[in-house]
């Protein structure tokens, strides 16, 4: 049994719709990065199944239950955790309070957080409002984990921020994984994206266009399949007359 399916989803935003008939699956210990231009759909897709957007049409399905009318809360409850794009920290409390207030049982602690993203080590007594954006990112990843959740949904980790910044959280990002976290990660930069993710499925127009295993793909097919160039081959989109 898949940890999450999503299952021919259509999301709209009044008028626009968003989202086209979207299907995929992910199993425990899963990496999937979802990759496209701005404007594909991707960022709604996930605020979707994280609870933000209800979906005009399609499931999502979380373990053994169909969650679409569930509440955001009760999505987290279940073992989703987000990490929205904007971080949306408390400003005025310290990086380890903006991480305990969403302490869960589990097997991440505020110990396992900060060994995890040792940059916040040190800035474990400092206001939110004084970090850095790198800084600022790795809290917000830290606080999902502190939910303990069964599925990692990451929006545009790298948006905004400086090279080195980004270095520091996808190598972090990487032992988060190799501890046997299940990833759903929005990102637009194609190479961390491969090189961190088993699977990569790109979204072009509301759709997804093409969907395989990480080694498998070429950067040009998914190039190719980001900017709409040409069908890449190895679609998702020979099920595009359902979408």
């Amino acid at each position: 049994m898949s940890l999450l399916e999503v299952r021919d989803l259509e999301v709209r935003h009044g008028l626009l719709q968003a989202v086209r008939g979207v299907s995929f699956a992910l199993e425990e210990g899963d990496t999937l990065a979802l990759v496209g231009a701005n404007g594909a759909g991707k960022s709604t897709l996930l605020r979707a199944i994280a609870g933000g957007h209800r979906p005009s049409r399609g499931q999502i399905v979380f373990g053994d239950r169909d969650i679409i009318r569930l509440p955001a809360y009760k999505r987290v409850a279940l073992g989703m955790g987000l990490v929205p794009e904007g971080r949306h920290l408390f400003p005025s409390l310290t990086v380890e309070e903006n991480l305990v207030v969403a302490e869960r049982p589990g097997y991440w602690t505020l110990d396992g957080v900060l060994e995890a993203f040792p940059m916040l080590a040190p800035r474990r007594k400092s206001r939110a409002a004084v970090l850095s954006g790198g800084e600022r990112q790795a809290t917000a990843i830290g606080r999902a984990l502190m939910t303990n959740p069964r599925l990692l949904l990451l929006d545009e980790v790298s948006l905004g921020l400086a090279p080195v910044a980004v270095e520091d959280l996808y190598r972090s990002l990487r032992t988060v994984i190799e501890r046997g976290a299940t990833v759903l990660l929005v990102e637009q930069d194609l190479g961390r994206a491969m090189a961190l993710c088993q699977r990569v499925a790109c979204m072009l127009e509301g759709r997804l266009v093409l969907e395989g295993h990480s080694g498998e793909l070429t950067r040009e097919q998914v190039t190719e399949a980001y900017f709409g160039l040409r069908r890449a081959g190895i679609e998702v989109g020979s099920r595009e007359g359902s979408q």
